[in-house]
């Protein structure tokens, strides 16, 4: 039986910010941009309580809490302690899987520190990093991938839960279909159509009309539905874009316009591209636009080369879509194409 660890940082960047400025620990923060049309990047829980939330617009946040201090992001600093924090991992494990700077899965099965508990392994986790950071985690143990990253958001902040091998399936049937891997909005809205709330809702519905419906996602979220999840810790990272984007303090109300400040962003995404030396695996160039009622649509089309004429093109294709709205925000982006594909060997759950 696997045993899994999911750490997650209790508000990790507006945490810093409070470790490191007494004078925010007891008011309502967020980290963002200065300007009111920025987006959050996260909120203590002083601020949550009004509602406050991460990638809510600035202007929105300070509508829900007038109070609200939004200080500008040190991300030099908070990678500075997420490294700090891998450190501490790598005592007890090196399973890691990074999901960002904040929250990693950890694969302690093979672990014989305080007799194989993962539950001790995790609390001591929690342990070293509130003495050594002075800031807080919350955890998640299972012996399933998912739901250790569910249980991890349980008993935030600053706490732990636990889901023992008999507790997998009771814990998945009980499930809200929201939190499983994959179920979005648009497909969270179609299961609710059917009258499917809960993990248990799903197991009882006839695997065809699943089929009829969901295709083939209907066998992965069947089996989510029972705590089923074989997949093992992604141990190496792979790079699938890169891309930069901006958000406008005025927004852009012509093509003219969007061209002007594409041309900004062409020359940021070409300086990011030759930082990851990976411009001979470009197999994609695209363009993201946000309008002024955040409705928002995406043009790409396969490509090999940096090209400020495609991206002209492709942009011209998506500001139309637009008819007429405003733009809020503009992006560009490149996919970059895998060198090498690896399969996982699954593990059966029982």
């Amino acid at each position: 039986m696997k045993k899994f660890i999911h750490i997650d940082m209790d508000c990790f960047y507006a945490a810093v910010e409070m470790r490191d400025n007494p004078e925010y620990r007891d008011v309502p923060i967020a980290v963002g941009g200065q300007s009111k049309r920025g987006v959050l990047s996260t909120a203590n829980y002083l601020a949550r309580q009004y509602g406050v939330h991460s990638a809510m617009p600035n202007g929105q946040a300070l509508a829900l809490c007038p109070h609200l201090k939004i200080v500008s992001g040190r991300m030099s600093v908070y990678k500075q302690v997420s490294d700090q924090i891998r450190e501490i991992f790598e005592r007890y494990t090196d399973k890691i899987e990074p999901l960002s700077l904040d929250e990693a899965f950890l694969d302690v099965s093979e672990s014989t520190l305080f007799h194989g508990s993962a539950t001790l392994i995790a609390n001591d986790i929690r342990r070293a990093i509130e003495e050594e950071t002075g800031l807080t985690a919350s955890a998640g143990i299972a012996p399933v991938k998912f739901l250790a990253k569910i249980a991890s958001d349980e008993n935030k902040p600053n706490g732990y839960f636990l889901i023992t091998p008999e507790e997998v399936k009771p814990f998945a049937l009980k499930l809200n279909l929201k939190k499983i891997p994959g179920v979005g909005k648009v497909t969270l809205q179609k299961l609710h159509d059917f009258g499917l709330y809960t993990g248990a809702d799903v197991v009882d519905c006839p695997l065809q009309t699943l089929h009829d419906n969901f295709g083939q996602f209907a066998d992965v979220i069947r089996r989510r539905a029972q705590g089923i999840d074989e997949r093992e810790l992604s141990l190496e990272r792979v790079r699938k874009s890169v891309g930069v984007e901006h958000t406008f303090e005025n927004d852009l109300t012509s093509f003219g316009q969007c061209a002007e400040k594409i041309a900004d962003l062409y020359d940021e995404l070409k300086k990011r591209l030759e930082r990851t030396e990976l411009a001979h695996r470009v197999n994609k160039l695209g363009i993201k636009i946000k309008f002024s009622d955040f409705t928002a649509t995406t043009v790409d089309q396969h490509g090999s080369d940096l090209d400020m004429a495609v991206f002209r093109a492709l942009m011209e294709k998506g500001f139309n879509r637009g008819q007429g709205k405003r733009v809020r925000l503009l992006g560009l982006n490149l996919g970059i194409a895998t060198q090498t594909v690896t399969t996982q060997l699954a593990l059966p759950f029982e």
